[in-house]
């Protein structure tokens, strides 16, 4: 066990000591700082964009349409924004009124132009044209302009006075959601889907790269010969469960000190955006219990664990970097796998894609905690998953060794798949 411990310590020590180690740990809580920070900051000295209104509106309908749509972006964005051009057209002159406002865009004069005729009286379409369609907070603004100033029209129309129809319309309702779970109320919906989408990235993120470190260390090992001197010594087994083992807890050393870090910077949030005169805001912690972050952290042990076997086995088989990337695709795809569904379990948490998902060694890792930190999942499927995360863990650290014990004394051609079989299968 010394020997083993002589492993642990080393691949611990020389990554924890590492420049790159300080400023990936440094870095990953800023970084979380700067998404609490900068969005709040941003907001509050940021103004609405001026493509929102530096636009032509092409009026056809005859009744003044535009000229309403124009006063209300003018003040509905920013509150004193530049109102958009207007001009006035009929609608045998609209061919040739989009003509020359398309030249406008082309030259830059204006950022678009927005054609309101006969059809968009009726509430079934308005149509615009110009180079900023990707901005699409512009766009909405611009839709919900047009659907307000028709609706207004279509009330006035109806005898409804026009100062009851401008108050009808300037009513907004903003839904606030709030998570219940069994121990009571949960706080934000809203804040503990963030959360969770955040876990689920870093917890991918964590393993990809410390799963890449062990395949590296391995293959590093292998081209100095420094193998075969250790296992000389050492089992290759022992030796391949000390390298996991370390390089596994510099990778929860960060995760610990990421979110500790993170909650520090969360605390003087608010001190910091009121000393730059930012609006306060009243976002708290997310829903997560001491019981949930240790179910989390077990997740990531077992599922670097599942990951590095993989990571190492393969390291064991090649001899070049060239050679690793190639081999490693088949690992990184099922780690993949588990993040190409994100949005899909985040918004549906309690689907069939997601239990299943949820259910996989390959994949539980990433999607159960992701599922746990949005939704209340039954105890039975949490214990599953960890019951199958730890089975897939133990079985790819078997066979890694297995394959490391031979492959990483074995130099020159690339063994086939028989061939690593055949290792598998020896006494």
């Amino acid at each position: 066990m010394g020997k083993l411990f002589a492993v642990i310590r080393r691949e611990y020590l020389e990554r924890v000591r590492s420049r790159w180690f300080v400023i990936a740990t440094l870095f990953g809580p800023v970084f979380f700082g700067a998404l609490m920070i900068l969005p709040a900051l941003i907001s509050s000295r940021d103004k609405a964009s001026a493509s929102g209104t530096n636009i032509l509106i092409v009026d056809a309908t005859g009744v003044g349409l535009g000229e309403r749509v124009s006063t209300r972006l003018a003040g509905g964005i920013d509150g004193g924004a530049q109102a958009p051009q207007v001009k006035t057209v009929t609608m045998d002159a609209l061919a040739q009124a989009e003509s020359l406002a398309t030249k406008q865009v082309m030259t830059d004069s204006v950022k678009g132009y927005l054609v309101l005729d006969s059809v968009t009286l009726t509430g079934v379409k308005a149509r615009y044209a110009g180079s900023n369609t990707t901005a699409i907070f512009d766009m909405q603004r611009i839709e919900k302009a047009v659907q307000r100033e028709v609706v207004g029209m279509a009330l006035e129309k109806s005898g409804i006075d026009p100062e009851v129809a401008k108050q009808v319309l300037s009513t907004n309702v903003n839904v606030a959601t709030e998570r219940l779970t069994k121990a009571g109320r949960g706080g934000s919906g809203t804040l503990n889907f963030i959360f969770g989408a955040a876990v689920a990235l870093v917890l991918y993120m964590t393993i990809f790269i410390y799963g890449l470190n062990v395949l590296r260390g391995v293959l590093e090992e292998k081209q100095t010969r420094v193998a075969e001197v250790v296992i000389s010594s050492l089992p290759a087994s022992r030796l391949l469960a000390g390298k996991v083992i370390g390089v596994g807890g510099v990778g929860f050393t960060q995760l610990v000190l990421w979110g500790a870090m993170s909650y520090l910077i969360f605390l003087v949030r608010q001190p910091i955006l009121a000393k730059f005169g930012a609006a306060q805001t009243s976002m708290g912690l997310p829903d997560v219990s001491l019981g949930l972050g240790l179910i989390v952290l077990g997740f990531f042990v077992m599922g670097f664990m599942f990951y590095a076997g993989l990571f190492a086995a393969v390291g064991a088989t090649v001899n070049s970097e060239q050679e690793a990337q190639q081999a490693q695709m088949p690992v990184v795809l099922l780690l993949v796998t588990s993040i190409m569904f994100l949005q899909n379990i985040l918004t549906q948490p309690d689907s069939l894609l997601a239990r299943i998902l949820s259910m996989l060694p390959f994949s539980a890792p990433i999607v159960m905690p992701l599922r746990m930190t949005v939704a209340p999942v039954p105890p039975a499927e949490i214990a599953i998953a960890l019951s199958s995360v730890a089975l897939g863990a133990v079985a790819s650290v078997w066979l890694a060794s297995r394959i490391y014990r031979v492959g990483l004394l074995m130099y020159g051609k690339r063994p086939s798949v028989r061939e690593i079989f055949r290792w598998v299968g020896q006494k």
